[in-house]
């Protein structure tokens, strides 16, 4: 009885990888099909023959190209810029002896959780304004930075207060100072949970469409999701196609999860043990 009792839950599981993948498969096998028809009279099985002219085509005629990059350059820049600010302020809170301070500080960061990103969308399109880069990349990547740091600092903050003290104490007894202490010894031993925020936010920046949709009007500076909206209008009676274009927008996704997994678990995890 245990066995059977153990293997049910895996038995749940693979039924919901399957249910999960199921679609994604459609698009896949879409996207190697010659044209409708050939989508509609076998959808989700293999094609006799795979066209990866679709990939290229959507590549370089429909602009994929351009829009990819663009994501792909916003939302690493946003990301690793949004995780270096939250991460010397989540030291600033957690390390460092100010305890009053430390505390109101950490308060501001959670009320900052709880403003709706939507209901921002008219004062930030103002302050873009006022700066005067509106229809520059420049107006999503603060925004996006601004966005991402009170997640970023709760969950850096809960890993680093994991982090036994004598270790900076040992460090500052060697002569280091909180510069060098926060570069040194604190974030790399933080390493996992900065893997972890960076997935979390590189997702975000690479799924949000309401921004990108209304502060860039150049068609050379669309990111992925709002020029995948054009794509699909362009190209919507070619299915196999557009199938191309949506296997290139989750690509990264699933590369970076295939190659970051194991930091992923761990920042999860090992924030929530205390050391």
């Amino acid at each position: 009885m245990r066995p059977v009792k153990k293997l049910i839950p895996h038995i749940f599981l693979m039924a919901y990888m399957l249910v999960i993948l199921y679609p994604f498969l459609f698009v896949l096998f879409s996207s190697v099909k010659t044209d409708n028809q050939a989508i509609a009279s076998n959808p989700f099985g293999l094609p006799d023959t795979f066209i990866l002219d679709n990939y290229v085509n959507a590549w370089v005629n429909a602009k994929i190209s351009t829009y990819f990059l663009n994501s792909l350059y916003i939302g690493i820049l946003s990301a690793c810029l949004s995780i270096l600010f939250a991460a010397m302020l989540a030291f600033a809170v957690t390390r460092m002896r100010y305890n009053r301070i430390s505390a109101i500080i950490f308060q501001l960061i959670l009320i900052g959780m709880l403003i709706p990103n939507n209901s921002l969308l008219l004062p930030i399109y103002g302050i873009m304004k006022k700066l005067d880069i509106l229809n520059t990349h420049m107006a999503l990547i603060l925004p996006y930075i601004a966005n991402a740091i009170p997640f970023s600092v709760i969950i850096l903050a809960a890993f680093m207060r994991s982090i036994p003290g004598e270790i900076e104490e040992a460090a500052v007894i060697d002569g280091l100072r909180s510069g060098g202490l926060f570069a040194k010894i604190i974030l790399p031993l933080t390493v996992p949970a900065i893997v972890t925020v960076f997935i979390i936010n590189f997702l975000g920046n690479w799924n949000e469409f309401l921004l990108a949709n209304y502060f860039l009007s150049n068609d050379e500076l669309r990111t992925l999701p709002v020029g995948m909206v054009g794509f699909r209008d362009a190209y919507n009676t070619n299915y196999a196609q557009m199938s191309a274009g949506i296997v290139f927008s989750v690509m990264p996704v699933l590369i970076i999860y295939a190659i970051l997994q194991e930091k992923i678990i761990e920042g999860v995890t090992a924030g929530s043990v205390k050391g």
